[in-house]
């Protein structure tokens, strides 16, 4: 009985999104520039994981995971 419920809920979101488009689609467009700059710093935040994930990076005093290892951890 479930499955009817997504199966219906599938259908109607189906034609909402392409009733969206259709209507809307200069507007998308237009904004679309905006949108690839958006999505620079957000990659940036999210697939380095902030400031400090880059690796090679001297001068921070800590090390986060990632980068060159230690040869003294492997001989223990």
């Amino acid at each position: 009985m479930q499955w009817k419920f997504w199966l219906v809920f599938l259908a109607f979101a189906a034609i909402s999104a392409f009733l969206l488009l259709e209507e809307h689609r200069a507007h998308m467009l237009g904004a679309l520039p905006y949108l690839i700059l958006l999505v620079c710093p957000l990659m940036h935040v999210f697939m380095h994981g902030g400031h400090g994930g880059h690796g090679g990076h001297g001068g921070h005093g800590h090390h986060h995971g990632g980068g060159e290892r230690d040869d003294r951890e492997d001989r223990r």
